[in-house]
């Protein structure tokens, strides 16, 4: 779950569902903004969204090709799934859910400054402000225990070098 992707689609409106294993994250998927939450562990998050009248989109953050096609049924026909997350595992989509469910998968690159400046601009114009305010901080001596904990997929959002 990314905090952008719970907080900026509520700021314009949209009705948000945040999807994540285990029901201890419900509580934060609702402070962060989402109108509902979807415990993965527990339920077909697919069946959940379609219960829900289907997603017109699906932000995928975490980085596993397990999580588009968990996720992909859930998509409204003429939704898109759009992974932002890089990782091994194959993206597995049948062609009859593409083509006869009128659904799409696209990919994007985050984190460059442009699209930084964008964010930070829309948060400051919406009041959109907890993106910035959760993160992990590390000294940095301790960077490689930091980046240990990230590739652990144990790190709880940004994990941050701090010096001094």
């Amino acid at each position: 779950m990314v905090i952008w992707a719970c907080n900026t689609p509520g700021a314009w409106g949209f009705e948000v569902a945040a999807i994540a294993r285990g029901a201890d994250k419900a509580e934060l998927a609702n402070k962060l903004g989402a109108h509902h939450y979807i415990d993965n562990a527990a339920t077909d998050p697919a069946e959940a969204l379609q219960a829900l009248g289907g997603a017109k989109v699906i932000l995928i953050t975490a980085s596993g090709g397990k999580t588009v096609t968990e996720t992909f049924k859930g998509l409204h026909p003429g939704g898109v799934s759009i992974v932002l997350g890089v990782g091994p595992e194959p993206i597995e989509v049948s062609a009859m859910d593409l083509i006869f469910g009128g659904r799409k998968l696209g990919g994007a690159l985050t984190g460059d400054p442009a699209t930084g400046d964008a964010t930070l601009r829309f948060s400051a114009l919406t009041g959109v402000s907890a993106i910035s305010a959760i993160i992990e901080t590390v000294p940095l001596e301790r960077a490689a225990d930091a980046y240990a904990k990230m590739m652990a997929g144990q790190a709880r959002f940004r994990m941050v070098l701090t010096m001094g």
